[in-house]
């Protein structure tokens, strides 16, 4: 599968200029942002990409729009971020400047230089008529389930790991040593002809000066964890020829690491290795998380998939059907099996046939209470909503009061608030919620971004160029339909 790596400046550059690329968050298909993109690459490539209109070494406050994702119904968050648009297309023409693209390419070929450990998370291209989404899934089942489940053959152990909160970790000083090599930057490390002190620049910009932390849900800031972990891997290789260690194998996707060995000391050992390199890079990896097998082919597939596999089968009502998703979210919270059993359902409820003898209202009770402690399911969610809510209309308007009054008990859930508009736009299109890109639907001439710093031209662009498709918007029905939320078009396993 072509990377993006494998693609050249040209194909680079208008690669990551899409909208898929800006922004991998679930949004309804009414926001747009590629006619935003396109006219600032346009002033953009008018001047002097060095010359670039606004100032990053300032301490800007609201750069990027924020908002954070309630992880499990409680009290952990992962923040989401919509890039400055500014920023972000400086930033790729930066990045694909031919000097710089080509620096770039060689050092990935230097980090993936060792074939013991092998990098399975470098973005893919998507194939024709496939989602970015959908081909990142394929990439992960095929270079790391299935790769894992091959090992087996040569290897009698692995042992699982991964960074803990890696994005919100990283430090931006060590993207410039992933670049250029610690001691190279070190000596000059404000100077304007490295790009990786560029990329420190602008990142800590977008955050108040902060070194600590890159923004997440791009495909930009992925590949620029990747220099920083693709860094770790080099130096990693470096300590483990050090020790003499020869019979291993390495799999990481992101910060997710499977170390194959056929002694439980040896996985051990590189363990303690990357523990230690991770720490000078200011990371961490995650105990919780941490674990060692002799059964390989067990435990690479996920207990999440392990348990739908054996639950799922068999003819249920959909209420019966419902109560066992319900079970799955609780002994897999926030799981890849939990989205893909609700795509199912969704797909099940098509017609209303199917819904003789069932009491909707239960199965509306059912998904929320499931959605309260899973925001991963967000859109899906909202998607079966949109199906269920028109079968009783006379409690409509009251269970949506209902659901944003218990969604309202948790602090910080933005995301669910911008999928409820979705559900209720058509029914209530006025209503307003405290979420400011909610807002933005309603009145477009509410900013999400501080503009106040770029020049009179970008400040413009972004100002009176819409995110919001209205068009979209007054075409829409009451049923969320599965292209906005759907990966595959069927069940992808």
């Amino acid at each position: 599968m072509k990377t993006l790596l494998d693609l050249t400046i040209t194909e680079a550059r208008e690669y990551l200029l899409r909208q898929e690329s800006y922004s991998d968050i679930d949004l309804p298909g009414y926001f747009t942002f590629n006619e935003l993109l396109t006219n600032l690459s346009k002033e953009l490539s008018k001047s002097s990409i060095s010359n670039n209109q606004f100032n990053t070494s300032k301490q800007l406050d609201r750069v990027n729009y924020s908002f954070l994702n309630n992880k499990d119904g409680k009290f952990a968050w992962r923040p989401l971020q919509l890039i400055n648009p500014a920023m972000y297309v400086y930033l790729v023409f930066k990045i694909t400047e031919e000097r710089n693209w080509r620096l770039i390419i060689e050092r990935f070929k230097i980090f993936q230089g060792n074939k013991n450990i092998r990098c399975c998370s470098i973005p893919v291209i998507k194939e024709e008529e496939k989602s970015d989404k959908a081909n990142s899934i394929i990439n992960w089942w095929h270079s790391f389930e299935q790769h894992s489940l091959e090992l087996a053959l040569e290897y009698d152990y692995f042992l699982n790991t991964d960074i803990s909160d890696c994005y919100g970790s990283i430090y931006t000083h060590t993207i410039p040593w992933a670049l250029h090599e610690k001691h190279v930057v070190k000596l000059d490390h404000s100077s304007e002809i490295y790009i990786g002190n560029r990329i420190d620049t602008v990142i800590q910009s977008m955050s108040y000066g902060q070194t600590n932390g890159i923004p997440q849900g791009s495909i930009l800031m992925d590949f620029i964890a990747e220099m920083v972990l693709g860094y770790a891997d080099l130096l990693l290789t470096e300590k483990i020829a050090e020790s003499g260690i020869t019979n291993y194998f390495i799999l990481r996707y992101r910060d997710d690491y499977r170390i194959f060995s056929n002694d439980e000391q040896t996985a051990k050992t590189i363990t303690k290795l990357l523990t230690e390199i991770l720490i000078s890079l200011n990371l961490k990896l995650n105990p919780n998380k941490t674990f060692i097998t002799n059964n390989i082919i067990k435990d690479s597939v996920k207990p999440d998939k392990l348990f739908w596999i054996g639950a799922k089968k068999g003819d249920k009502s959909l209420q019966k059907t419902l109560l066992l998703i319900h079970t799955l979210s609780e002994k897999h919270p926030n799981s890849g099996s939990l989205s893909r059993a609700l795509d199912d359902f969704y797909r099940r409820i098509s017609g209303k046939k199917e819904f003789k003898n069932e009491n909707v209202k239960v199965l509306v009770s059912i998904i929320v209470d499931i959605t309260f402690k899973n925001p991963r399911i967000y859109a899906v969610a909202m998607a079966i909503l949109s199906k269920l809510l028109p079968l009783i209309p006379d409690d409509a308007i009251s269970i949506i009061t209902s659901i944003e009054n218990k969604f309202s008990r948790i602090p910080n859930v933005g995301h669910m608030l911008v999928w409820l508009q979705r559900l209720t736009l058509i029914i209530e299109p006025e209503k307003d919620y405290r979420e400011l890109l909610c807002k933005k639907v309603i009145n477009d001439r509410i900013s999400i971004w501080n503009t106040d710093w770029l020049s009179p031209k970008l400040k413009k662009i972004i100002d009176e160029t819409s995110i919001i498709d209205n068009k979209y918007i007054s075409e829409m029905e009451g049923i969320i339909p599965a292209k906005e939320f759907q990966v595959f078009d069927k069940l992808f396993y």
